[in-house]
């Protein structure tokens, strides 16, 4: 007999001082109550009833016993109508992950959304470059911008393909002249992301062939809203996502550097633990989300082609067939 039918069927006879009257209330037999009662007695080893022939009794432990059982059973009572009333009004904490630029450009709009829909859930965001364990973090959902997990405990959705794109301020390539091919960039000076995979190596193609070249960088930064602000100051040219610098293009603060190669894009995912039931407040905050993106077309706003955005004038000035010093592949 497990712990919490011993709880009920205890508190049935202590509230009715009655085998018979707490079997019906419990819709069990009178043996069958009768059972769990000695069974509890023998587990705990002390007598809980007084019985005679015409009445029973608690004991002062059987009285000590029924007050802590009635507590127990009121606070699992409770617990479970939460529960159950937090499926229709979700509440609670929702921990979530994500980069510092993605959770100040895309997450704090949606977060403000939600949280004036769902006042009584708190929200936790963990702002950080770098991957966290979402199971050991006790995280509800990250963004993560690589095309598959390797824990088969986290599940993903697609949330958008994401360009990366060099650019720089008007006024560096002003003063440096604008590269006309990769090679070209070996004589600027680079703002480069640290965290990224193979960070000093830049990878370029123009659709037919691919341009590999180890890079190194005047800035070298964990955090893309710093080199955004740096490339905005004219300190150099800047390979970042779409996401970052979009507005940036389009308002001309920033202009794209060699617009016909690109560099390897991301694909930006949420990703939350597998389980068969996903809280009520991640899965209305994930279906914000993807909305807020499909409502805003940010994928395809961040997929046009950087020619049609405003482009730098002056070529670069030490652009000349001899210095075009990458590997360039025959795609197959």
């Amino acid at each position: 007999m497990d712990r919490i039918t011993e709880l009920q069927v205890f508190a049935a006879i202590a509230e009715e001082a009655n085998l018979t009257r707490a079997s019906e209330v419990l819709g069990l037999s009178v043996s069958g109550v009768s059972r769990t009662l000695s069974a509890l007695e023998a587990r705990l080893g002390v007598r809980l009833v007084q019985r005679t022939t015409r009445q029973m009794s608690l004991t002062s432990e059987g009285e000590t016993y029924a007050r802590n059982a009635r507590e127990i059973l009121n606070s699992l009572r409770e617990a479970e109508e939460s529960v159950i009333r937090g499926a229709a009004e979700p509440f609670g904490t929702l921990r979530i992950g994500a980069s510092l630029s993605f959770a100040l450009l895309h997450l704090m709009p949606v977060i403000h959304g939600y949280k004036a829909r769902y006042p009584l859930v708190k929200i936790e965001l963990q702002a950080s470059n770098r991957y966290c364990d979402i199971i050991e973090n006790g995280l509800d959902l990250a963004i993560r911008t690589k095309r598959a997990e390797a824990d088969s405990s986290v599940t993903i959705r697609k949330l958008a393909e994401v360009p990366r794109v060099l650019a720089a301020a008007p006024d560096y390539l002003d003063r440096y002249g604008t590269p006309q091919r990769p090679g070209d960039l070996q004589h600027h000076r680079l703002l480069l992301y640290s965290l990224a995979e193979d960070w000093d190596v830049l990878t370029l193609t123009d659709g037919e062939t691919t341009c590999r070249q180890n890079v190194s960088g005047d800035l070298v930064a964990n955090d893309g809203q710093l080199l955004r602000d740096a490339a905005l100051g004219g300190m150099g040219i800047l390979i970042q996502p779409a996401y970052i610098i979009h507005n940036d293009l389009r308002a001309g603060r920033l202009v794209p550097v060699l617009p016909g190669w690109t560099p390897r894009g991301l694909t930006m995912n949420i990703a939350y633990p597998t389980r068969s039931f996903l809280p009520m407040r991640a899965r209305l905050f994930i279906d914000a989300l993807v909305a807020h993106f499909r409502e805003n077309a940010f994928e395809s706003h961040w997929a046009q082609p950087a020619a049609d955005l405003p482009q730098p004038s002056e070529p670069c000035p030490f652009h000349h067939p001899a210095v075009e010093k990458c590997v360039l592949q025959n795609q197959q």
